[in-house]
């Protein structure tokens, strides 16, 4: 027994703790996750149950609270029925009473608008012809210079296209010379390649005639040896000699030959030195010649970049004058149409003055002139030389707004009127209103009233008015002076003493 406990005694190794180490842990981490995925659980359900809940008791609230208002919202409306009800009665019997009244009116107020009516186109007729006229005048202005610029425009453009068609040809021509002496300077350098090969391959012959010279020396050196070997050699070799005699033959033929193609050769050689200076003198001229060409088109050149830059300050002053042209022409666009809608405007505001036109307006809507007879003689009388003429006729031409600026005048002065009484008016109100504060101020207690002087506030039998002089004494016979009184308000006593 004892030999077993001190086996079960004998302690673990390291590897061995670690693994039980980590297996508590993670059994520990398991543990930890299964409870907290309990816990979430638990809370998702228990919020989902408050959740459902809190919807339950809102409906029951917003359902009973609804009946709440449905009750109070049917007393107020019943409230207002019946309020609006007798306003509606006392608003109707006010209505029939306007009605009946303006049923009468209306009889002699559309006969007068009738007549004001047909006042008022008439002048409308005649300020729409002066506008036409004006218009018809501007349009005729505006298309004759529009056609003087579109024909100064097409002359400009034409005569830029023919001397651009007359350069191009001209361009064209130099083209083409100049692509003539290129075919002519290619074919000079041929003839100046083929020389130099003939001169080459000349050389080439003259230095094989050279050793051919060398070799013929040795040759006869060698014939001489060969004609000794050959006394040995034809006594044995007759028909080899005889072949010989025929070869040799030959060789001569070819050698006289050889010295005629020589003599050609030198021929052609002579040919060749003679056409080398005739091609020297014909460059020569076509330098020259292709130097006053390059000259002549550095001028063409200078004068077609002064053409076209000529041509681009052409374009754009027209392009400017075309730009200012729609530049005004939309200004005289816009300035018509502010002025359409300046009158429209204004017969928009004469239609709504005219509901509020009292009826002598009607009757008469333009007042008799202040003017005494004899200065409206002296004004019609007045000699118009003394003004410009194109004063004079702008003043001819607004002469029939003569009746317009009437009615203008008489509502400029109304409008000065009634702000003059509207001043007078506030300032009466200023005083009543001030009148009326200290009145309230009098017979009211706060603390902005006891701040300041008030003979109605007293304490200890004190007011808190400044004290005055003292009275001086009454000398016999005097008049005795009257009697001061101090008043205390009713409601500021019982305010204090209750």
């Amino acid at each position: 027994m004892s030999k077993k406990g001190k086996k079960a005694k004998v302690p673990l190794s390291d590897e061995e703790q670690l693994l039980l180490f980590q297996q508590k842990l993670l059994a520990e981490e398991e543990m930890a996750k299964k409870k907290e995925r309990l816990l979430n659980q638990f809370l998702k359900d228990k919020l989902a149950k408050e959740e459902h809940n809190s919807a339950l008791n809102l409906n029951k609230i917003n359902t009973q609270w609804r009946t709440v208002l449905r009750e109070v919202k049917t007393k107020e409306l019943h409230k207002d029925i019946e309020i609006l009800s007798q306003t509606f009665e006392r608003v109707v019997d006010c209505k029939d009473s306007v009605i009946k009244s303006l049923a009468k009116d209306l009889s002699e107020a559309e006969e007068q608008h009738a007549h004001a009516l047909r006042s008022h186109l008439h002048s409308i007729d005649q300020l729409l012809a002066l506008q036409r006229c004006r218009l018809n005048l501007l349009e005729e202005n505006y298309n004759m210079e529009l056609e003087a610029l579109t024909k100064e425009f097409e002359t400009e453009r034409k005569t830029i296209i023919d001397q651009h068609e007359k350069e191009i040809h001209y361009l064209q021509d130099v083209f083409m010379a100049m692509e003539q002496n290129y075919i002519d300077s290619e074919y000079e350098s041929k003839l100046e390649f083929q020389s130099m090969w003939d001169d080459l391959k000349n050389k080439n012959l003259e230095e094989k005639h050279f050793l051919r010279l060398q070799l013929e020396n040795i040759v006869e050196d060698l014939w001489r040896r060969f004609q000794d070997a050959l006394k040995n050699y034809t006594d044995a070799t007759e028909d080899r000699k005889i072949a010989f005699e025929t070869l040799k033959v030959k060789d001569e033929k070819s050698s006289k030959e050889i010295e005629a193609q020589m003599k050609k050769i030198q021929k052609l050689q002579d040919s060749i030195i003679i056409l080398k200076g005739k091609i020297l003198v014909h460059s020569r001229e076509s330098e020259e010649q292709n130097q006053d060409i390059r000259e002549d088109k550095e001028l063409v050149l200078v004068q077609l970049r002064k053409l076209k830059a000529q041509r681009t300050q052409a374009r754009g002053i027209a392009q400017e004058n075309l730009v200012k042209l729609t530049l005004e022409s939309n200004a005289t666009l816009k300035a018509l149409r502010e002025i359409v809608n300046k009158g429209e405007k204004i017969l928009k505001l004469a239609e709504i003055c005219r509901k509020f036109e009292t009826e002598e307006e009607k009757v008469l809507p333009f007042y008799s002139s202040v003017l005494t007879p004899k200065e409206q003689e002296e004004i019609e009388t007045m000699d118009l030389e003394e003004f410009n003429e194109e004063l004079g006729k702008v003043i001819m031409d607004y002469k029939g707004m003569e009746n317009f600026w009437k009615r203008y005048n008489k509502v400029k002065l109304e409008q000065l009127s009634l702000r003059h009484r509207r001043a007078q008016l506030l300032e009466i109100n200023e005083k009543l209103r001030e009148m009326l504060r200290q009145y309230l101020d009098g017979i009211s207690v706060s603390d902005e009233v006891l701040s300041q002087l008030n003979p109605l506030f007293i304490i200890n039998h004190r007011s808190n008015l400044p004290q005055l002089l003292p009275m001086p004494t009454a000398q016999p016979g005097d008049k005795k002076p009257p009697a001061t009184y101090s008043i205390i308000e009713a409601a500021h006593v019982v305010s204090h003493t209750l």
